[in-house]
Order: structure tokens, then sequence, then C-alpha cells
């Protein structure tokens, strides 16, 4: 080994590459060689679902929804070892906390309603001794909570799901809480856009709930914010959109419809039964997948902002309204579909979980196109435009295939499940970390290229990832970077870190 790099393994650097010359915290890693370090149980189904880390205190907060609503402290001075040392309880805030989030000595907790279409609630703790330090209204169902890089803002995706007889739906909302305006909120919907609906509609944007009332129809799940703080992006799950908002502003700018999936490619070839007698059996076939990201994170590269989606799906299902249905119990149109006898078999695309909201062009009672839920990827737009840049195709499926963890039990529906994804610069590159919910992996890549991602790694982690966190070196209490991965149904929170160069 090399003088330089037997330094640079062993020894932190401080590099100046800032505008302002404020020290850069490096250490020269192998983002291709993460593995687990050290893990703690907090429970069973529900618990360790969204973690938040403090540098100050070097403490995990995790949310724990598994027995009693609570907010677990986990000590990781020592990764190898993480220790549970407090739990904040929520029991005098009623309702489930969704989302977690850090800065500043802050932590904010967003929690929902016991009634999920009344308004919810943020409360901001000290992370040092645990006391509230405020408590704000924000909308309906807040299901993520993020703070601006500078501190001063925080942004809650307020999703307003209905209830089960759709009689009461919330509008979606974003929530902007000024931190240093003793809190003060604004709240807002996507109002200003209902007279660009068919325009958006025509694009792949979703509104198909009971009533197609615009405002009420969008449901927020995650939002990302600029390094300068100044503009934020919202997933529309159910809509298969995002949302661009201006935050000084305090208004949405663009909405952008992410279009569809064709699965009827070589490149998008995917594995649709459950039933086939194979495990990952990939192929061509007649059925568009609908985006419908969960997780949402930011690379700014080159003066453009990159969003890059983990692209779940997700199905309404209420009691007023189940979109979800097999193929084999639709009336597919003879002309577009002229071997759907064939295609309705088990072994083929009858087990296949497509919307019945979607596809039948003509309106004649029968599909034309069919539309399945998420799209087995992870994808790159840009944040300016709404422009797909990249789209990973069937390459998380199939490498969980090589890994060993495909679960073909969930061919029929979403596959692999990419739902969570979280960026931040290992060594001298940057990585995208993607959960993957159904094969309890993570998998990374190297974006230093974000339209030309490269696959480094894909690692086991506890049972369906909710939580992907990473902490930069820097921040780290072991100078090392750390992936914290927390899993809903097993209760495990998972630490791992890359080796140095």
């Amino acid at each position: 080994m090399k003088l330089s790099n037997l330094f640079l393994a062993l020894t932190v650097l401080v590099v100046s590459c800032k505008k302002s010359d404020t020290p850069e915290f490096f250490v020269n890693e192998d983002p291709s060689t993460f593995k687990e370090i050290g893990s703690i149980g907090i429970g069973g189904l529900g618990a360790a679902e969204i973690s938040a880390y403090d540098p100050v205190t070097q403490r995990l907060f995790v949310v724990n929804n598994s027995a009693t609503n609570k907010i677990d402290v986990i000590d990781i001075k020592n990764p190898a070892t993480p220790t549970l040392v407090f739990s904040i309880s929520l029991t005098p805030y009623a309702g489930g906390v969704n989302s977690l989030d850090v800065s500043n000595g802050r932590l904010a907790a967003a929690i929902e309603a016991l009634n999920k279409q009344d308004n919810g609630k943020v409360v901001v703790f000290k992370t040092d001794d645990y006391s509230e330090v405020k408590v704000i209204t924000v909308g309906a169902l807040p299901d993520m909570i993020t703070y601006s890089d500078d501190g001063n803002y925080i942004l809650t995706a307020n999703e307003g799901e209905p209830g089960n007889d759709y009689t009461n739906d919330p509008a979606g909302t974003v929530s902007i809480i000024e931190v240093n305006n003793n809190y003060a909120v604004t709240t807002i919907d996507f109002a200003a856009f209902v007279s660009q609906e068919a325009t958006l509609k025509a694009a792949g944007l979703r509104v198909f709930g009971i009533g197609n009332n615009f405002v009420k129809d969008m449901e927020p799940e995650y939002v990302t914010i600029s390094g300068d703080s100044k503009t934020a992006w919202v997933t529309l799950q159910e809509n298969n959109a995002i949302a661009k908002i201006d935050i000084a502003s305090k208004t949405v700018t663009n909405i952008f419809p992410l279009g569809f999936k064709d699965y009827n490619t070589n490149e998008n070839a995917i594995d649709v039964s459950d039933l086939d007698g194979a495990v990952g059996s990939f192929a061509k076939w007649p059925v568009k997948g609908v985006y419908m990201p969960d997780a949402i994170s930011l690379f700014e590269y080159n003066g453009i902002p990159y969003l890059f989606t983990a692209n779940e799906g997700d199905a309404r299902e209420y009691t007023a309204l189940t979109e979800a249905k097999r193929v084999k119990s639709l009336s597919l149109d003879p002309t577009a579909f002229p071997n759907a006898a064939t295609l309705k078999l088990d072994a083929q695309m009858g087990r296949l979980n497509v919307t019945n909201t979607m596809g039948d062009t003509d309106r004649d009672g029968d599909f034309d196109v069919l539309y399945s839920f998420g799209a087995r990827s992870f994808s790159v737009w840009n944040g300016n435009t709404g422009a797909q840049v990249f789209d990973s195709k069937n390459e998380l499926d199939k490498k969980a295939v090589a890994l060993g963890v495909y679960d073909d039990a969930r061919s029929d529906d979403k596959a692999a499940e990419p739902e969570g994804i979280h960026i931040g610069k290992v060594g001298n590159k940057m990585v995208a970390f993607v959960g993957m919910e159904r094969v309890d992996a993570v998998a990374m890549y190297d974006i230093s290229n974000p339209a030309a991602p490269i696959f480094l790694q894909m690692i086991k982690c506890g049972d369906a990832p909710e939580g992907i966190l990473f902490i930069p070196a820097k921040d780290s209490p072991t100078k090392r970077s750390l992936l914290v991965v927390s899993s809903e149904n097993d209760g495990f929170v998972k630490i791992f870190t890359p080796n140095t160069i």
C-alpha cells in the first residue's frame, strides 16, 4: 500500500472544499463494503419504524408503536453495543407518532390524531433532557417530518387519508413551521392547481377518490428540502406525482406527474406470478407500472436538483373504495388483449394486482390498459422540470434473486417493494441507500453521476425495513460513516459501517 493511501486509511483528514472554506470531515471509505456491526431489538411488530440521530448526544431516537406509543432513545456512543437509555412517553399527546427528525438539539415528532382525519400535531423536545419545547397543530395525518438544513424550518407531509366510508376525507396538506418565529405554522394545500386537473391527469396524475375532489384527493407522503433551505419537494404517492414548494412564500409552485413504466420491454421485464413454479421468472408483460413513490431524497449536482424516489406503490383500501383487483377478475378488451384467457391463468398474469380505477380508456366496461402498483425500482428526476433521468428498471429484483432474498410470494404485488431512500457521502462517493420492505435488504448505489447510478452492494437487514438513516463520518461517534436501518416487523435497529481504504 502506498504511504499516501495508508495515511488515508488510518487518519481522518480535514479538507477545504466549500465556498465558505469551512473544513469538511473526510475519511476514505469503500461504500461497497458496508457490514453489520451492531443491533438492538426494541419490540415486536410496529416497533423500530423510523430513526433520527442527534450528533450532540450521540443518540438515536426511534419510533416505537409496538405496545405503547413512545419514542425510544438509544445510546450509540459505541455502535457495536447500542443501549436503550430512555423512552419518551407520547401518551399525553394521544395518537401515534409517524416520523422524527433532529436539528440543533431539538427532536421534532409528527403525531397523528386518535381520529386520523382530525388535525395532527408536531411536538418538539430537547434532545438532552427530553423536555417538551412546543406543540404545534398541523394538517391531518402528518406522515413524515423533516428539518431544513439550516434548522430554520420544519416541514410535515400531511397525508389526509379518508375514513373507511369516505364520508370524512380531509385535504392533503403540507405544514411549514418557522422555528425562529416561535414555531409559527402555515399549512398549505393544492387548491391552486384545480384548474389544471385535466392537463395533469393526462400526464399521469391520479385523482380518483370518491367525489373526485382534487384538494382532498392529494396525499403528501414524504418531503425533501434543498441545501439552501429554500425549496421542498413532496411525493404525492397515491396521486403518482411530486410537488415542488417555495418555502419562503409558502406556495406550491409545481406538480410533476410521473407517468407510467412499460413492463412490456426487455429491460423492464418483471415476475408477475407467485404461482408460476419459479423464483424470479422475469418476462415482458402487457402492463404498466404506476411509480407512486414513497420516500424521496435530494442530490444537487452541477446546479441541478436531482430527486431520488423509492417507487413503492400503494393501493387505496377502504370499505367504500378498494382499488386493487387481480387481473383474472377483470374483463379485458379482446382487441388489446387477444390472448386474455391465457393471461388470466395463475401461472401467467392472473394473480397480478392492478388498479380498477384506470385503464378503461373507451369507457365500454372492459380494460384496454392494465396498471399495477409501483415501479419495482428507484428513479431519478430533474427537480426543476420533473423529467425522469434514470430508472433502475428491474435491477433491484434481480439483485435480490442473486442474493437469495427475493420473496417470490410478492411477485404478484410489488415484488421487492422499494420504500425508503437516503443519500449520503461515503469517502469520496455520493451513495444512495435503497430500503426494500419485502426482501429485507438495502441496496447501495454510487450516484456520483446521478444520471447513471452504479450498483455497489445489497445487504440483509431486519424484517421489513421502514427507516433508512445515514450518519456521515463527521457526525458519527466512530468518525466513520454509519447506516442505521430500523425494521417494523421484528423491531430491530441495525447499524452498518464500511471498510476504510
